[in-house]
């Protein structure tokens, strides 16, 4: 593998990052790229801010700005944040940026000339108020599927159903506050069925690497079918397509790219922009873009949440793959799940959020920073939901951070300039073959030969003692490396803490302050031990905590390695090295000082007490009475199909005994119709009639939606229940 990408997903310039954000996208790819540059590996990490859409607009329209100064304010907010969380991009770039509009142009000019876009004329909610078409996130309403209030133009959060926004009951405008109109206009649709042999096979190529969160959630759209899916949008903000030629001026006039279509189209830009700076520098061709996004040498890390996991692993590559050129595909997705707080999920209506910048501005200090990437990197959510607290922040700080490894560091620097005057130790003729025996043994386990007689030996002329560090800190190198390559991160994290425990284990085994009155040489081959470890540890921790390294680093007077950007250049395998004993005799190192403070709880109070409520808004209870008046009965579905045109709607005709009925279900993404033929589901049976995509619905089916969205229907699965029983 002579090189490797890595993209974190662009976050949007429409609000402040908040520590849920950096546990699923941005610090665990941070994490992997400063260990492959240890490594020694070419790497480049590409990452920017996601400036167009109606997120945008929306947020702009709410602070009573142009949406240029949104994003410039957020851009620059998360910029600033992230440098000071130790990111290591290679590049932060703007999707607002000229480069990027003619990137993603050229994508779209392409797919026109290929014959992949289709134009279109549909029906689109409209406010003549405000003399604009309605995206989906302007208009809202009463949801189809479930009858709640307040659903999106193209989903519920209610009950997570997708549909046609035209769908939508009691329709309202997010702009003005009107009823809209229904009016016509034109959009290009993307033909991304074409694409589905292809993408079926690309994923199932990746059955064996990939995360099962990610492959289940990507074949449950595969299995679904794709569908054309509309590219562009009726905005004022965005990447504008009416100076497109070959199209209409009269069509193209007001519309700008989807941005979900343009954005994941960002990382490229970006690693162009960044090739014609270093171009200029002479430090790199503008061409070399090339070798990174066109190279079969080329891997290609995407790093997101689970909440963008189809836009990389099908959009995306279907965008790829219809553009040629030899576009590379992302080698791995390692998505993560959600990181909630304090047991609730990170909500910014309710002020249950932390920011990052507000956790920077209350622990400015580089070892706080650190602490943080350390508790959030033990708790990623690399399976399944997980859980930050401040409780747990504090107790990682102080019991793991502060009590192990900074304790290790600073007891070894300490007694080092208490009795050898702050130099690393000369080690006398009894142990002066040290170094070069650490390096035989070190050589011995990398070839897998002769282990077992140069550990004998290494032992008998040491002691059991530094054999055992030795093959810990070894062990523990190659072990966090399997893990992260593997995407393990809280494991690997967990070995390098164990790295730290084994090197405090050898200091109260051996003893020196004991040695150090009858022995000063075996005392001197001890700290020279300790202090190697220091310095190993300092690379270790590197990928997790920078900033402490760096801070090591300058106590050995070192030069710091901590696998920062270096805009894709190679350099030795710092990592490996770690293993050996590179801290010259006799070397004059600085003063030691606390790397971690300790976390009072007076301070993790009043940081708790700065969170809104945990509790959601209390639903309003209905009585007894009022659940009476909902008739809920049994009915057998004795046909059902899909509806045209609808991607959610299924059209079922149900048997409730004494009649039949027609009922509209937005189920089309979780069921087959042939497959709920005969099922006995339960029914609102007294739900006044209305009207879906031109067909009356009679009725209500009833459904369970679990977190990610997915529907199940209520079902009796007893033969003694017939259609028309009573539910209660």
């Amino acid at each position: 593998m002579s090189r490797i990408l890595v993209t974190s997903a662009l976050p949007y310039a429409n609000g402040y990052l908040h520590l849920g954000h950096c546990a699923g996208a941005y610090l665990p790819a941070d994490i992997y790229s400063r260990h492959k540059r240890l490594l020694g590996k070419e790497l480049l990490y590409v990452c920017g801010s996601d400036e167009h859409g109606v997120a945008i607009t929306i947020a702009a329209e709410q602070e009573g700005v142009k949406p240029k100064q949104i994003i410039d304010k957020y851009h620059e907010a998360n910029k600033s944040a992230f440098e000071k969380f130790g990111m290591s991009f290679d590049i932060y770039s703007r999707t607002s940026k000229l480069i990027h509009h003619e990137t993603a142009k050229a994508f779209f000019v392409d797919f026109l000339k290929k014959g992949l876009l289709i134009e279109k004329k549909e029906e689109q909610f409209f406010d003549p108020k405000k003399n604009i078409f309605l995206p989906d996130r302007y208009v809202e309403g009463v949801c189809p599927n479930c009858g709640a209030d307040g659903a999106r133009g193209d989903q519920c959060d209610s009950c997570g159903a997708y549909y046609n926004q035209l769908e939508l009951k009691n329709p309202k405008s997010r702009v003005s506050g009107e009823t809209p109109i229904v009016k016509k206009t034109t959009h290009w649709y993307m033909q991304f069925d074409k694409f589905q042999s292809f993408l079926e096979e690309y994923i199932e190529s990746h059955a064996g690497d990939w995360k099962d969160n990610v492959l289940q959630q990507t074949r449950s759209w595969l299995k679904q079918g794709l569908a054309e899916r509309a590219i562009t949008r009726d905005l004022s903000w965005g990447i504008s397509i009416g100076d497109v030629e070959d199209i209409p001026k009269a069509s193209s006039n007001g519309k700008v790219l989807y941005v979900w279509f343009e954005a994941v189209l960002g990382y490229i830009s970006a690693t162009k922009e960044l090739m014609n700076k270093l171009d200029l520098e002479n430090k790199a061709k503008a061409s070399d873009w090339k070798k990174w996004w066109q190279s079969k040498d080329t891997n290609y890390i995407a790093f997101i949440g689970k909440d963008n996991i189809v836009f990389h692993t099908l959009i995306f590559p279907a965008l790829l793959n219809a553009r040629g050129e030899n576009y590379i595909l992302p080698k791995n997705v390692p998505a993560n799940e959600f990181l909630n707080l304090e047991g609730q999920k990170f909500s910014k209506s309710r002020n249950w959020t932390i920011d990052l910048q507000d956790f920077i501005h209350d622990f400015p200090e580089p070892h706080f920073i650190d602490a943080l990437r350390y508790a959030l990197a033990m708790n990623f959510p690399e399976t399944r939901d997980s859980d930050f607290t401040w409780k747990d922040f504090q107790q990682r700080n102080n019991n793991e951070l502060s009590a192990i490894y900074g304790n290790f560091v600073n007891r070894t620097m300490t007694f080092l300039h208490k009795n050898f005057d702050g130099k690393v130790p000369e080690l006398s003729e009894k142990y002066n073959s040290l170094p070069q025996d650490w390096k035989n043994l070190v050589d011995s386990y990398k070839s897998n030969d002769n282990i077992e007689e140069l550990e004998k030996s290494f032992a008998d002329k040491y002691s059991e003692n530094d054999l055992v560090l030795i093959r810990s800190l070894y062990n523990g190198i190659d072990k966090i490396s399997d893990l992260y390559g593997r995407y393990r991160f809280r494991d690997g994290i967990t070995q390098t803490m164990n790295i730290a425990r084994a090197a405090n284990k050898y200091f109260n085994d051996e003893e020196p302050w004991k040695s150090l009155k009858s022995d000063n040489d075996t005392t001197a081959k001890t700290l020279y031990v300790c202090m190697q470890l220091v310095r190993s540890l300092a690379v270790v921790f590197a990928p997790i905590l920078p900033f402490t390294s760096e801070r090591i680093f300058n106590l050995l007077n070192e030069k710091a390695e901590l696998g920062t950007k270096n805009h894709g250049n190679k350099s030795i395998n710092y990592w490996q090295d770690a293993a050996l004993p590179l801290l010259e005799q006799a070397k004059q190192v600085n003063t030691p000082e606390l790397l971690f403070t300790r976390i009072e709880d007076k301070t993790v109070e009043d940081q708790h007490s700065k969170l809104g409520s945990s509790e959601e808004p209390e639903e309003e209870l209905i009585t007894i009475d009022d659940f009476m008046n909902i008739k809920l009965r049994t009915a057998i579905i004795v046909e059902a199909e899909k509806v045209k045109k609808s991607k959610k709607l299924l059209r079922l005709q149900v048997d409730l005994g004494k009649e039949k009925r027609q009922i509209l279900a937005g189920i089309s993404q979780q069921y087959q119709p042939e497959d709920l033929i005969g099922k006995t589901v339960v029914v609102v049976a007294n739900l006044k009639p209305a009207k879906l995509m031109g067909l009356e619905s009679q009725g209500m089916l009833l459904a369970a939606n679990t977190e990610d969205g997915k529907l199940s229907i209520a079902t009796f699965e007893s033969e003694d229940i017939g259609p028309g029983a009573e539910v209660r």
